[in-house]
């Protein structure tokens, strides 16, 4: 198979046109209707389909093209380490849950980069998606989160695909509200207080192995009649500081984050439940400089905040 036929079979798709395809990579028309015609005959199957319209991909190339398009990625991925011409980037990726300890500690983390070229990706998500973003090479690194009761059906999943894990933390959830909100000035604080409450709900409710109903009744329980669904943190925090009616559950909070938004964190005497946070990572894949600065920061972030 011909990789330069590949990338005009790629070209072609994205545009839906053979006439625009030959005008953006500076060849004659014919050259690119030849190659494709090739690459078909070699594969034994139908790319597009030819009309008038255009060339539209067929059910075959359409799963082709995303192989293709794969697969020049990591030939572009490649060229890019390899070339002399360029100076080699240090790279560290993390998919990580939502938790003021772990940005803490990537802030922290990022003073430590030198001057030599980096990329660094950072992504805050849910656990099924961290665990996919690793599985797919996406991320070296993530951490999911998971209560301590669905332990075994989490490991058993992540040694079943192959996924080294350790654990990072453990902890109870805490309470962070405005500090207008009426809960602020009770000293202790119960399920049944919440009740009148606004809850910011953030949950992820993914157990490998269980119904997604029953997940949900443990994550969610049906004792608060109003949530908000908001996935992005600062957005959280936003209408936390805004809505003294508001309510959110969290791992333990930076005392710097509560004052910046305005709230207050306080315990509920009738959670119990303890949440761990465990890296992960593939079966044989070897930390470099830049994961093993991040886990010590982690580490450091981890003694401050989560006492």
């Amino acid at each position: 198979m011909n990789i330069l036929h590949m990338k005009y079979a790629v070209e072609v798709a994205r545009l839906g046109s053979l006439n625009k395809a030959a005008e953006a990579l500076l060849i004659a028309q014919p050259n690119i209707s030849r190659s494709i015609k090739e690459l078909e005959a070699d594969l034994g199957i139908s790319i597009f389909n030819r009309s008038a319209k255009g060339m539209e991909l067929t059910p075959e190339g359409e799963e082709f093209i995303n192989y293709a398009q794969s697969i020049l990625k990591q030939i572009d991925e490649v060229e890019m380490v390899y070339k002399q011409s360029s100076p080699k980037k240090q790279k560290f990726s993390i998919s990580v849950p939502r938790a003021c300890y772990i940005s803490d500690a990537f802030a922290e983390f990022s003073k430590c980069l030198s001057d030599t070229p980096a990329e660094i990706f950072y992504k805050e998500t849910n656990s099924q998606r961290t665990i996919n973003n690793v599985l797919n090479r996406d991320y070296k690194l993530g951490i999911i989160r998971y209560a301590e009761n669905y332990d075994k059906y989490f490991k058993a999943m992540l040694e079943e695909k192959g996924l080294s894990y350790e654990m990072v933390a453990e902890f109870t959830y805490v309470l962070i509200m405005s500090r207008d909100n009426p809960l602020a000035k009770k000293d202790e604080i119960t399920f049944d207080d919440l009740v009148p409450y606004i809850e910011i709900a953030h949950a992820d409710p993914y157990v490998p192995s269980l119904p997604l109903a029953k997940v949900v009744k443990d994550e969610l329980p049906d004792n608060i009649d109003r949530r908000i669904f908001i996935f992005e943190r600062a957005s959280q925090f936003d209408l936390l500081s805004e809505n003294p009616d508001t309510f959110m559950w969290v791992s333990p909070a930076s005392q710097k984050i509560l004052d910046r938004y305005g709230l207050l964190q306080k315990k509920c005497v009738d959670n119990r439940k303890v949440y761990k946070d465990v890296l992960i990572y593939r079966d044989g894949y070897k930390l470099t400089t830049l994961d093993k600065q991040f886990i010590t920061e982690l580490c450091e972030s981890k003694r401050k905040y989560l006492k």
